[in-house]
């Protein structure tokens, strides 16, 4: 018996070999996610808080397809390859979370897979019921 189910969107590459996100329980965990569209370019090239903000949007699928919403994350792990505008993505998460911060980690990387990428994150949510 599987110990977690597979939270997915309909866009979602049939190679990659992990999910964008999956359910335990009632936790929701969403994996390390850039900004890249479905055809794998980046979004936002050179722009780290139009990066954040895609990243945003496609975690809002995920979190709507698991019956849950940015109240329901309780945690963000943030890896960026650069602190150039990194502080403007605070606007960003005050968009998404409305002043109700959940715990988050940000951690400098020296790079991250998807090229062009300048911050990869992660987040993990509470569900509802």
């Amino acid at each position: 018996m599987p110990v977690f189910d597979v939270v997915t969107t309909p866009s979602w590459p049939k190679g990659y070999t992990f999910s964008p996100a999956v359910r335990a329980g009632n936790l929701l965990f969403l994996s390390g996610t850039t900004a890249s569209d479905d055809n794998g370019q980046i979004v936002g090239p050179g722009d780290i808080v139009a990066q954040a903000r895609y990243i945003y949007q496609k975690f809002a699928k995920l979190l709507a397809a698991a019956g849950a919403g940015f109240e329901h994350i309780v945690e963000t792990t943030e890896y960026v390859t650069t602190t150039e505008n990194y502080r403007e993505t605070a606007d960003v998460r005050r968009e998404v979370f409305k002043g109700r911060f959940p715990a988050a980690t940000g951690v400098i990387v020296k790079g991250l897979l998807r090229e062009g990428a300048l911050i990869e994150i992660s987040a993990v949510a509470v569900l509802p019921g």
